[in-house]
């Protein structure tokens, strides 16, 4: 199964652990309602949309609410710990999104991972891959999911947040592949990167091997939860059977088409784009 993990900035919105479902009034994740604007519900809502075009199993989404004060993640870390080892079905790629990053409890989470009868496919973003970075665990992971300026900060072998990536390197981000160098032979990156950009990257064991430039929707730039939603349809098409790097090669594409298709402005919530990912997936395929 595909488990997607992360916070919603709800303040005291409880553990919530349960397939979602996409519904008029927004996702529905064990009978409570969550908006779809972007982060963690919007991972979640293009998952499920692919999941539902390819006739796969909803995912399975532990989630919580957190608005920066860590109870949220905690809850997050704690359940992923108790339960990875003993849930009834098979894992078979575990994503993880926004959560404060905790060096100690991530690790904990992947000790556990290791324990497991058969390892799933590991995808990070944002404070998953934050964790995941400081705690030189990066190389345990499959795919991480970085903007330019988070590049910079995985090429940073000293940085343990992006707010604190040095400032030599981080004139460096439009030397593209060089960062790229940088943070694969530190051992800071994932073995698979998708680089977002005005130019995406797909990159593998520290080499170049894709790049999706077209369509570039100007319109896009201002709407927050497009690299939520690419995130989303990777751990999706990794679920499907997709090879890391053809599951980021038809995402990124799919998510360029998606947007494409619903002619944005910069008025346009994400909602609108994640209809139009079922379109986009039969348009790249």
């Amino acid at each position: 199964m595909l488990v997607l993990v992360g916070t919603i900035p709800v303040r005291d919105l409880p553990l919530l652990v349960g397939q979602a479902e996409l519904t008029m009034d927004g996702l529905l994740i064990n009978r409570q309602i969550l908006d779809i604007n972007r982060g963690t519900a919007a991972m979640i809502s293009a998952a499920c949309t692919l999941c539902t075009e390819y006739g796969l199993e909803s995912p399975l989404c532990v989630v919580a609410g957190d608005i920066g004060a860590r109870d949220g993640s905690v809850k997050i870390y704690e359940y992923l710990v108790n339960n990875l080892t003993k849930m009834e079905r098979k894992v078979d790629v575990l994503t993880s999104h926004y959560i404060m990053p905790d060096i100690k409890w991530n690790k904990k989470v992947l000790e556990k991972i290791g324990c497991m009868k058969e390892r799933p496919i590991l995808i990070a973003d944002a404070g998953s891959m934050y964790a995941a970075k400081a705690g030189g665990d990066a190389t345990s992971y499959d795919i991480f999911t970085p903007d330019l300026g988070e590049l910079a900060f995985l090429a940073d072998d000293k940085a343990v947040h992006p707010t604190y990536t040095r400032g030599f390197i981080s004139h460096l981000e439009n030397d593209v592949e060089g960062l790229i160098g940088k943070a694969y032979k530190s051992g800071n990156s994932a073995h698979t990167l998708f680089v977002k950009g005005e130019e995406d990257y797909v990159c593998h064991e520290g080499a170049i091997v894709g790049k999706i430039t077209n369509p570039r929707i100007e319109e896009l730039e201002p709407i927050g939860g497009t690299g939520d939603t690419l995130t989303g349809m990777i751990g999706g098409l990794v679920y499907k059977g997709d090879s890391p790097v053809q599951a980021c090669m038809k995402a990124g594409r799919a998510n360029r088409r998606a947007g494409e298709l619903s002619h944005p402005t910069p008025a346009s919530q994400v909602t609108e784009i994640i209809s139009y990912i079922p379109n986009a997936l039969k348009d790249v395929a």
